[in-house]
């Protein structure tokens, strides 16, 4: 009778430690599955911009002026760091065309999982060379001025590796700003912080 119980015992204390096995692996597994298993591209915000100076030359080729912003970077993975394979750009463009190229990160800076890093950016020219505005970009120009209002695209760029993976990633994300001039004597206006909208990531990324 003894040994019988004992057996029993024994076969059902087996039993548990295989039931608490198969829920451990099953849970270690979920959790690796959350945290490699899906890659959440970073977020760009621009959360301050200010213009200053915004001036179209006579022959509608160069543009001077004074442009400050803070750009907030996101890193929405909770267990993966996004690791820098090529620099990562901001390009301002006004009507379609590029006018100043800033970088951001270079190559091999790394994000850490769940990390935010502000970007305050300060930029300005004397003349910016856009040779391809042309008539088109100067009436743009000039409808904009008339309002005291110009749409600038902030174009971001870049590429990215995440851990535990090889693929490398294209990021590519664009902020469309409306900025009022300042006022003379003043050096920023209201700003409504702006979510940069991502380009659909590639397979794997």
């Amino acid at each position: 009778m003894c040994d019988e119980c004992c057996c029993t015992c024994s076969n059902n204390c087996r039993d548990g430690l295989i039931v608490c096995g198969i829920v451990f692996g099953t849970l270690l597994l979920a959790v690796l599955i959350s945290a490699f298993g899906f890659v959440r591209q970073p977020t760009f915000v621009v959360d301050d911009a200010s213009l200053t100076r915004f001036n179209l030359s006579a022959a509608a080729s160069s543009i001077a002026y004074n442009l400050t912003l803070t750009l907030v970077v996101h890193n929405r993975n909770w267990a993966m760091s996004v690791k820098n394979t090529k620099p990562m750009d901001a390009e301002y463009k006004f009507d379609g065309q590029p006018f100043e190229r800033i970088q951001l990160a270079d190559k091999g800076d790394k994000l850490g999982p769940g990390k935010t890093v502000v970007h305050r950016l300060s930029s300005g020219s004397e003349g910016a060379i856009v040779p391809a505005l042309g008539n088109a970009g100067a009436q743009e120009y000039r409808k904009e001025s008339a309002k005291g209002t110009f749409e600038v695209e902030v174009a971001i760029a870049g590429e990215v590796r995440y851990t535990a993976r090889l693929t490398k990633c294209k990021i590519e994300a664009t902020c469309p700003l409306k900025l009022q001039l300042a006022p003379p004597g003043t050096t920023s206006v209201a700003f409504q912080k702006v979510k940069c909208k991502l380009t659909k990531p590639e397979k794997n990324c």
